[in-house]
C-alpha cells in the first residue's frame, strides 16, 4: 500500500512539470492544443494527489502501522476524529495537503477561465503546475508520507497530545486553504506580466479567489487564537510566537491586495502596487510554510529542525528574484490610467489603509525575524517580546480602525466639503457620546489606548449601521417595499459593497475584543488545598474536591489519566460549579520512567473550564500536584513490571483514587477577561460579510441588471 502512494505522487510530479512545460510550449507556439494539454494535466495532478490523501486517510482509520507517517502520529486508541486529521500533523503530511488544496484550487480556476485570458492563462497554469512540482518534490525526495516500516509495529506512537482540540485539527487546513487560495492571483499576475497585459481583466478573474484565500486564512488565525486560549493552559489567544506571525504576516498583505485592486478596477491605479503586494502574499505565504519546517526559529507550533530547509528558502529565493525582476521589467506597462484627485477621496483612503496595513507587515516581520537578524549583524541571537509588538502594533492599529470607518463611506475621486458634512454628522456625534460614556464609567487609571479604540469602533460601527439605513431609505423611495424588504433588497443587490462593511464591522468588534481583554482582565495563580477560597474580578473561587479519571476523558482526547478538580464559584449572590482538569499521557520511556510511572510522565495538557459570557468569560485551569504519588508510583514500578494491561490499569486507577481521597494543593490559573468572546465573534461577523461578498447571486443580479439595461437602450432606439 505505501508503495501505490509513492507511484501517485511520481506520476503527479511527472504530470505537474508536464503542465508547466505544455503551458509554456503552447502560449510560445500559440498552439492550443498544447494549453488545453497543459491544463488538463492539473486536473489529473488533483485526481491523483486526492487519491492518495484518500489513501493515507484510509490507513490512518485502520492503523496501518506498515506506513511509517501513521505509526509516528497515531495509534489503536487514538480517537476516530484525531485520527482523521493527524493527516497534517506531521510535516509530510501536511505537504501533502498543501499540494492537495493547490491542484483542486488550481483545477477550479483553469476550469473557470478555459474560455478566457487566451494569453494569460497558460503562464498562470505554468507557474502553479511549477508550484506543485516543487512540493512534490519535496515528498519524494525529502519528506515522504509513504515511508514503509519493516517489520511493522504492533502499536503507534500516537498524536502529539497539545493537537487533541478540534480548532487545532481543523486550523492547518483553513490556513494552507489561505496560503494555497493567494496562488491563484499570484499565478495569474505573473501571467499578466509576461504577456504585458497588466489592466484588470487578472484581478477581475482572481479577486474571488483572493477573497477565500482571505477568508480562510483569517479563519485559520482565529482558530489557532481559540486553541490557545482553551487548550495550552497560560490563558492568552496571542503569543507572538514566530509561526503565529507567519500567518498573520500573508493575512494583512492579503487584506490590502483585496483593497487596493478595487482602486485599479475602478481608476486604473495602483498597478505596480497591485502586483507588489501579490508578490509579497505568495512569499510570505511560502515563508510561513517554510518557519514551521525549518525549525530556524523557536516555536511551539513548529515541527523542529528538518532537512526541507535549505530547499524551500532556494525556491522561495527563487520565485523572490523571478517576480520582482518581472516587476521591474514590466514598468513601463504598469503606468497609472489616472492620478489621484484628491486625498479626500475612497481611493486616497484605501491607499492610507494600505500603507497601514504593509506597516503592520513590516512591524510583525522585523520583530519575527529580529533574532536572525541580530544574529547575522551582532553575532549575538537576540529576540523581543510581546511589549515590543504591542509598543508599535497597537497605534497602527487604532489608524487601520479610523481608516476602516472612513474610507467607504467616501466618494471615489472627490469628496465635497457639504458631503463629508452630512456623512459623518452622526458618527462623530455617536463619538462624542462613547466617549463621554466612557470617561462617566471607566477609571481613569485604565488603558487610554484601549479607550481610544472603543471609541473608534463606535464610530466605524455607527457609519456602517448609517450607510445601511441611508441604503434602505433609498430603496424604500422608489419602490412599494416595506423597511425590512428594503434592507434585504439593497444588501441582496449590492452584495459586495455592503459584504465589504460588514467585514469592516466584525473586524472593529474583533478589536474591542482585543482592548477589553488586553487591558481590563483580572488574573490570579493560587495554590490552595480542598475548602480554601480565592478572589480573582469579584468572583470568589472555592476549591471543594479533587477529581480523577482513568479510561473515562470527558474532552474526547483519549488520554488515560485526567486529574483535576471541582470548585464553586460565586459572584453577586448567584453560583456556579466549574471542573477544570489535566490530561495525562504516557512517556515511551518505560526503563527511564518505570511501567506504571510512565503513565504520569509523559506530556500533559490542561483542559480548561471556561464560562464564555457576552461581557465576561470565567476562565479557569489547574495544575495538580503530582509529586505526592512519587511514593505510591515508585512502590509500583517495583512491584508490577512486567503486570499485563488490565494489572496495569487496576493500579493506576487505585494511584489516581489516591489522588482523589488525598488531594494535594494544586495550582489554579482563574481569569476574568471582559469582551473576550468577541474577538472570535467579530471574526465570525467578519467571515460572513466575506461570505455575503462571495455570494454568486451579487454578480448574476449585476449581469442581468446590465443585460436589461441594454436591452432597454435598443428598444428606445427602436
Amino acid at each position: 500500500m505505501p508503495g501505490i502512494g509513492s507511484a501517485l505522487l511520481v506520476v503527479a510530479f511527472g504530470a505537474a512539470i508536464y503542465c508547466a512545460i505544455a503551458s509554456v510550449y503552447g502560449a510560445r507556439t500559440n498552439r492550443r492544443q498544447w494549453v488545453v494539454s497543459g491544463r488538463r494535466a492539473i486536473y489529473c495532478v488533483a485526481g491523483l494527489v486526492v487519491a492518495s490523501m484518500v489513501l493515507l486517510e484510509i490507513a490512518y482509520l485502520r492503523s496501518d502501522f506498515q506506513f511509517a507517517l501513521v505509526a509516528q502520529n497515531s495509534s489503536t486508541d487514538t480517537p476516530t476524529f484525531y485520527k482523521l486529521t493527524a493527516v497534517w500533523s506531521s510535516q509530510a503530511g501536511s505537504l501533502l495537503l498543501w499540494v492537495t488544496l493547490l491542484a483542486l484550487f488550481s483545477s477550479a480556476v483553469l476550469f473557470a477561465t478555459r474560455h478566457r485570458h487566451r494569453e494569460i492563462a497558460p503562464y498562470a497554469a505554468a507557474v502553479l503546475g511549477g508550484v506543485a512540482a516543487f512540493f512534490l518534490f519535496l515528498m519524494l525526495f525529502y519528506a515522504s508520507p509513504f515511508d514503509a516500516l519493516s517489520p511493522v509495529p504492533v502499536e503507534g506512537n500516537g498524536l502529539n497530545p497539545l493537537l487533541r482540540h478540534p480548532a487545532m485539527m481543523i486550523h492547518p487546513p483553513m490556513l494552507y486553504s489561505g496560503y494555497v487560495g493567494f496562488s491563484i492571483p499570484f499565478a495569474f499576475a505573473i501571467g499578466a506580466l509576461i504577456t504585458r497585459r497588466t489592466d484588470a481583466s487578472w484581478i477581475r478573474s482572481t479577486r474571488r479567489f483572493a477573497l477565500i484565500a482571505w477568508t480562510f486564512l483569517g479563519v485559520g488565525v482565529l482558530l489557532g487564537a481559540l486553541w490557545s486560549y482553551s487548550e495550552l493552559g497560560w490563558g492568552g489567544y496571542w503569543a507572538w510566537d514566530a509561526v503565529e506571525n507567519a500567518a498573520l504576516l500573508p493575512w494583512l498583505t492579503g487584506t490590502a491586495f483585496i483593497h487596493s485592486i478595487q482602486i485599479q478596477e475602478k481608476r486604473g491605479m495602483l498597478k505596480v502596487w497591485n502586483v507588489s503586494l501579490i508578490v509579497a502574499t505568495f512569499l510570505l505565504a511560502l515563508l510561513g510554510t517554510f518557519l514551521v519546517r525549518s525549525g530556524i526559529l523557536d516555536s511551539i507550533h513548529a515541527f523542529g529542525a528538518s532537512t526541507l530547509g535549505k530547499p524551500f528558502l532556494a525556491f522561495i529565493a527563487i520565485a523572490a528574484v523571478g517576480s520582482i525582476g518581472l516587476v521591474v521589467a514590466r514598468l513601463p506597462y504598469l503606468r497609472s490610467d489616472a492620478r489621484l484627485d484628491s486625498f479626500l477621496s475612497r481611493e486616497a483612503f484605501f491607499l492610507a489603509n494600505n500603507l497601514v496595513l504593509v506597516g503592520l507587515a513590516f512591524v510583525v516581520f522585523w520583530g519575527t525575524f529580529f533574532p536572525l537578524i541580530s544574529e547575522a549583524v551582532t553575532g549575538r541571537e537576540q529576540s523581543v517580546g510581546p511589549p515590543w509588538f504591542d509598543r508599535y502594533t497597537v497605534p497602527l492599529a487604532l489608524v487601520l480602525v479610523l481608516l476602516t470607518g472612513i474610507g467607504p463611506a467616501l466618494t471615489w475621486r472627490r469628496s465635497s466639503p457639504s458631503s463629508l458634512k452630512r456623512t459623518f454628522a452622526i458618527p462623530l456625534a455617536a463619538v462624542v457620546l462613547g466617549a463621554l460614556v466612557l470617561i462617566a464609567f471607566t477609571p481613569a487609571e485604565d488603558s487610554v489606548l484601549s479607550l481610544v479604540m472603543f471609541v473608534l469602533a463606535v464610530f466605524t460601527l455607527t457609519v456602517a449601521g448609517q450607510e445601511l439605513w441611508r441604503g434602505a431609505g433609498a430603496r424604500r423611495v422608489t419602490s412599494d417595499d416595506g423597511f425590512v424588504l428594503s434592507f434585504v433588497n439593497v444588501v441582496r443587490r449590492n452584495r459586495r459593497r455592503y459584504g465589504g462593511y460588514l467585514v469592516h464591522v466584525g473586524i472593529a468588534i474583533l478589536f474591542v475584543g482585543v482592548a477589553a481583554s488586553s487591558a481590563f482582565v483580572s488574573k490570579t495563580d493560587a495554590r490552595l488545598s480542598p475548602g480554601q477560597s480565592t478572589e480573582v474580578g469579584g468572583y470568589k473561587v472555592t476549591y471543594e474536591r479533587a477529581t480523577a479519571a482513568v479510561g473515562d476523558d470527558a474532552s474526547g482526547t483519549g488520554a488515560p489519566i485526567a486529574l483535576g478538580a471541582v470548585l464553586n464559584v460565586e459572584r453577586g449572590g448567584k453560583e456556579f460549579t466549574v471542573r477544570p482538569q489535566r490530561n495525562y499521557f504516557p512517556s515511551q520511556d518505560v526503563a527511564q520512567d518505570g511501567a506504571i510511572g510512565r503513565f504520569f510522565e509523559g506530556e500533559a495538557t490542561s483542559e480548561v473550564d471556561v464560562r464564555w459570557g457576552p461581557i465576561r468569560d470565567f476562565w479557569l485551569a489547574v495544575q495538580p500536584d503530582i509529586r505526592a504519588l512519587d511514593k505510591p508510583i515508585a512502590e509500583a514500578n517495583r512491584r508490577f513490571t512486567d503486570s499485563s494491561g488490565d494489572i496495569q490499569a487496576l493500579v493506576i486507577a487505585a494511584i489516581a483514587d489516591v489522588y482523589r481521597r488525598e488531594a494535594p494543593p494544586a495550582t489554579f490559573r482563574t481569569l476574568v477577561s471582559p469582551l473576550v468572546i468577541w474577538i472570535w465573534l467579530g471574526g465570525g461577523i467578519s467571515v460572513l460579510g466575506a461570505l455575503l461578498a462571495l455570494w454568486p447571486g451579487a454578480g448574476t443580479s449585476r449581469a442581468r441588471s446590465i443585460a436589461a439595461a441594454r436591452v432597454g437602450r435598443e428598444l428606445s432606439r427602436a
